[in-house]
């Protein structure tokens, strides 16, 4: 009888050489006349631990990290096929520190099951929330969703159950369901997770939005730096198709839902609802007026759902479980579990799911451990490239919408990239106001010469140029474009600029600190 091994496919464990480990794994077994049963599971996300091996044991999954081909022979020699003991060795997987103190809803089966297999799928729970589904009346779902609490896990936060009912409401013949699966905030990688480790779980949370809805359409806009994701989605659709799953008659229900990845071009922007439904129409990417709201009028102006990739992938749960089950997870107004992504100069990067209110210290300190520099750690940027720099002294704020808002900061599609004391902040002011004029996609002026004029003015300010007028001029231009600009682009710009000024003036001279 062979052996289960898992090597995981995640195309970051593949760029920290799990394609190399897993081929002398194989070889090194042929070469001992041992039968293993190499499975190619999605990473757990202890991306300090990758290439991390797996073997199934009687007593469960024995972990073993990071491997390199290297490190193959000595642990055949400690017997590792039977959880042999090895200095690379963690002990049973689900008893790892980092993965036991999490809450894991929507990303149940990332690392754990073959994500594209629909057997491993529906072993593990799969299509459970579907099956519920096809038994209650579109406005039952939609309760569901909206007892759930759930809210938009995009940046927005905007509740997905009165998303779901005004497009339910909506005048249309025809309904779609688009997710954005444009992930292009800096540090983050839960979206790519869950499309390479449990592309399942998208297309099912998408099916069911169907439902709710009474869409019969749905695509899903993936960036095109995703190919590992494009393709396991595409065979995923493909099973689930074939299964039954899609397609005109879902699981015999009369009811039909097809489902088929359209890719971006690169635009940032196009990460914005609306700027990505004129991409999808095969228009360039411009941000829409607002109102009429994509719900009422969105693609190829018919009522359309819009969510992000985790939105989606947490409706199964709920269906399954119900929405008072998922409630129970969280905090105030932020109900459910976060999948939060820990980079940068942090010592153990990975991905944390957690219920909210865990705070930042908790993160960075108990499962980030500390700087990977080992000095301490200045400031922490949350929600992307456009979002606050969160200072020491704020640390032990909870993750919660509110409560990150109450501090002028955004949580964001929870990304958190560290910065040791190294960092300059008026740096990485100036990184911000270029980013937004390089992403811009030129329809509101604010954004496009409010971000041109702010780098210009970033430089005075770095080079000590009448430091005391430019940092005044820097704040009224922000003024300018947080409150002027057609979408959150140029709108956000400001919030990393103003925060590193007013958490860090040293960094911007003395004059930054006086004018404060």
């Amino acid at each position: 009888m062979s052996i289960k091994v898992f090597v995981p496919n995640d195309s970051s464990a593949l760029s920290l050489g799990a394609e190399k480990t897993a081929k002398v794994l194989i070889a090194e077994a042929a070469k001992r006349g041992v039968d293993i049963n190499l499975v190619r599971n999605g990473s757990r996300g202890l991306f300090w631990l990758e290439p991390l091996v797996e073997v199934e044991t009687p007593k469960g999954r024995v972990a073993y990290g990071p491997v390199t081909p290297k490190d193959v022979e000595g642990l055949f020699d400690a017997d590792f096929l039977n959880g042999g003991k090895h200095a690379l060795g963690l002990g049973l997987t689900e008893e790892i520190e980092y993965l036991k103190k999490q809450e894991r809803l929507t990303n149940a089966r990332v690392g754990i099951t073959d994500p594209v297999s629909l057997d491993d799928y529906l072993a593990h729970d799969g299509y459970k929330g579907l099956t519920n589904a096809l038994k209650l009346a579109p406005a039952e779902i939609v309760k569901q969703v909206t007892d759930s609490g759930l809210r938009g896990r995009g940046g927005a936060a905007f509740p997905t159950g009165i998303k779901w009912n005004t497009v339910l409401n909506a005048q249309g013949g025809h309904k779609y369901i688009v997710c954005n699966a444009d992930e292009g905030d800096s540090g983050t990688f839960s979206d790519r997770m869950i499309m390479e480790d449990d592309p399942f779980v998208l297309i099912e949370g998408m099916t069911i939005a169907g439902l709710a809805v009474g869409a019969t359409k749905g695509y899903i806009y993936l960036r095109v730096e995703y190919p590992h994701a494009h393709k396991n989605l595409n065979v995923a659709i493909a099973a689930a198709e074939q299964a039954g799953y899609l397609g005109a008659n879902i699981c015999g229900s009369g009811k039909a839902f097809d489902l088929e990845v359209r890719l971006g071009a690169g635009a940032y922007v196009c990460g914005e609802e609306t700027s990505l439904l004129e991409s999808l129409e095969g228009k360039r990417g411009l941000v829409r007026f607002k109102p009429p709201l994509p719900a009422i009028q969105g693609l190829f102006g018919k009522p359309t759902v819009i969510n992000n990739v985790i939105s989606l992938a947490s409706v199964p749960i709920i269906l399954d479980k119900g929405g008072e089950y998922y409630k129970n997870f969280g905090m105030g107004r932020s109900r459910g579990t976060l999948p939060i992504q820990l980079a940068g100069n942090i010592k153990r990067p990975g991905l944390i799911e957690k219920a909210f209110g865990i705070t930042l210290r908790e993160l960075l300190y108990d499962y980030g451990g500390g700087s990977a520099t080992g000095r301490p750690i200045k400031a922490v940027q949350v929600g992307g490239p456009l979002g606050s720099f969160v200072p020491e002294s704020q640390f032990d704020t909870p993750l919660d919408y509110e409560a990150f808002a109450a501090n002028w900061a955004v949580l964001g599609h929870g990304g958190v990239v560290v910065f040791d004391d190294t960092v300059n902040m008026a740096t990485m002011a100036r990184y911000a106001m270029e980013f937004c004029a390089i992403e811009s996609c030129g329809k509101c002026t604010p954004c496009r010469i409010g971000s041109t004029r702010g780098v210009e003015v970033m430089d005075k300010i770095i080079n000590n140029q009448d430091r005391a007028k430019n940092i005044a001029l820097l704040r009224d231009l922000s003024d300018v474009m947080l409150n002027s600009s057609l979408c959150a682009l140029g709108g956000m710009t400001p919030y990393p600029v103003l925060s590193a000024l007013n958490h860090f003036p040293g960094d911007f001279g003395d004059l930054a600190a006086a004018e404060k």
